[in-house]
């Protein structure tokens, strides 16, 4: 995407940031049937300052694309819990919540012509209560143990952990499973020939959840797990 000016579409920010569409519907600009318009026009109409709402939309841009930038791989195990933490950990306590109203909406306006939004909407439901106990779960009780086995390896730390290893691993499979249903029920994520701006959107973000989610388990099954037990 080419840098973002104030002649910008609303409706091609929101395409290329999905999350951007969180800052529009806070100030009630209209990215959906009436985003083909320039940014500027878009705020002025709702009597906002367009340079400081492109300012949040930059910084918001800055923000994921720092994300991305990281090879947390490579990094040491306290910051790998940390980057587990502050990337993926804050991404779905602030997207599952914001994106809750979004499948709400699609599910009742739409449900009766593709019936298959109200089992996305059953999934999304179940996947973000799975997920947000899950992290809550890894914050408070096991990572602190992770920091410890770290620190001292000794094996009654290692016993402490093992447990919840196996059983957030398990949990990753459930989490998987709901994603997996999620792809095949919406066809990959992609939306009927008639779809709204809103029925993209939450496509777009239900694919862009999928693969945060992805990689939130890629890193901890097969990087500090495997390195937990390895270090035993």
């Amino acid at each position: 995407m080419s840098p973002l000016t104030l002649q910008t579409k609303v409706s091609d920010i929101v395409t290329a940031i999905p999350q951007a569409a969180d800052i529009f519907r806070s100030l009630r600009i209209d990215f959906c049937c009436g985003g083909k318009i320039p940014l500027e026009e878009a705020a002025k109409k709702r009597g906002h300052d367009p340079e400081a709402v492109l300012d949040r939309i930059t910084e918001l841009e800055t923000k994921l694309a720092e994300c991305r930038d990281t090879r947390p791989g490579e990094l040491a195990e306290p910051e790998l819990v940390q980057y587990i933490q502050t990337k993926h950990h804050a991404f779905l306590r602030e997207e599952l919540p914001a994106l809750t109203p979004y499948v709400t909406k699609l599910a009742r306006v739409h449900g009766e012509r593709h019936p298959e939004l109200l089992r996305v909407q059953e999934l999304f439901a179940a996947l973000k209560k799975e997920l947000l106990e899950h992290t809550e779960d890894e914050d408070r009780n096991v990572f602190p143990l992770v920091l410890k086995f770290v620190e001292n390896p000794d094996p009654e730390a290692s016993e402490q952990l093992k447990p919840h290893m196996t059983e957030l691993e398990r949990e990753h499979e459930q989490a998987g499973s709901l994603l997996k249903e999620l792809r095949e029920i919406t066809g990959d994520f992609l939306p009927p020939a008639d779809a709204c701006g809103t029925y993209k959107l939450v496509y777009r973000r239900l694919a862009a959840l999928e693969k945060d989610t992805f990689e939130h388990i890629h890193l901890e099954n097969n990087v500090l797990f495997e390195r937990m037990r390895a270090a035993v």
